[in-house]
């Protein structure tokens, strides 16, 4: 992301007064992020002549804010059941405009060495949020140690098969991996930021969640108002991250913590 210190001015209906111009909200992040988007950005002015100027947000509740109320003119930073939940609890029309990334959850095991070999009766914790908890439980029937019922807010309570007497224990997201230092603790889902910063190596994970029907939704994509979903210009700000240029710095700088999705095959 590139910091947006240039000073914009924007015509009674959201649109940047330079035609030219796009600003995309992003969230406060790496420098290997903002690596990125120094690529798109050159790329789109490069191609499509466009300035493509970021703005960054540090908390998760601005940029949609920010987007529907004119002062950014696209963002880039959430899935699909936050956008949901945004706009119904807020009243706002913000869609996604075209896919960019995904950071799947992978399952961690001081224990076991692969997912078949965990033991039956183990302590199995997952994030107790309900979008993290449901998707947890949804990677858990993915690997194929339980089945759950067809739901988008899975709890524990929602297995339906357990052949292993798995405990599915819900904890606080930031305490996941912490919690394989307990010897109860045979499995653990964690996010990937959090997996990070306990210093687990994502490459050590028995099992990752895979892009499929069901993962579609973690997808993270680049947003505008509904009015604006076909402008041209916002297109082309797509295409210009949608490139080869930027897979080859995801691959580059995550390794496989995040994948590109764009060109995944519904």
């Amino acid at each position: 992301m590139i910091a947006g210190a240039a000073y914009i001015s924007f015509a009674p209906n959201g649109q940047s007064a330079d035609s030219k111009t796009v600003t995309v909200g992003v969230m406060s992040g790496s420098k290997e992020e903002d690596k990125i988007w120094d690529s798109v950005t050159k790329t789109a002015k490069d191609k499509y002549g466009i300035t493509v100027k970021t703005k960054k947000f540090t908390d998760y509740s601005q940029p949609n804010k920010a987007l529907s109320e004119g002062d950014i003119d696209l963002n880039a930073f959430q899935n699909y059941p936050f956008l949901e939940n945004w706009n119904k609890t807020h009243k706002t029309n913000i869609v996604s405009i075209g896919d960019t990334w995904t950071t799947p959850l992978r399952i961690y095991s001081d224990s076991a060495k692969n997912i078949k070999a965990l033991k039956a009766g183990s302590q199995v914790t997952v994030p107790n949020d309900v979008t993290n908890q449901d998707r947890a439980i949804h990677v858990l029937a993915e690997a194929g140690v339980i089945k759950v019922k067809d739901t988008n807010t899975a709890t524990p309570k929602d297995i339906t098969d357990n052949p292993k007497n798995l405990k599915v224990t819900p904890v606080d997201a930031s305490q996941t991996a912490k919690s394989l230092d307990d010897p109860k603790v045979g499995a653990a889902v964690v996010n990937t930021n959090f997996a990070k910063s306990a210093g687990l190596n994502i490459k050590s994970a028995i099992f990752v969640e895979g892009l499929n029907k069901d993962t579609e939704q973690y997808f993270n994509f680049i947003a505008a108002n509904k009015k604006d979903k076909d402008k041209q210009i916002y297109k082309d700000v797509v295409k210009s991250f949608q490139t080869k240029e930027t897979k080859d710095l995801v691959d580059k700088f995550y390794d496989g913590a995040q994948i590109t999705v764009w060109d995944y095959k519904k």
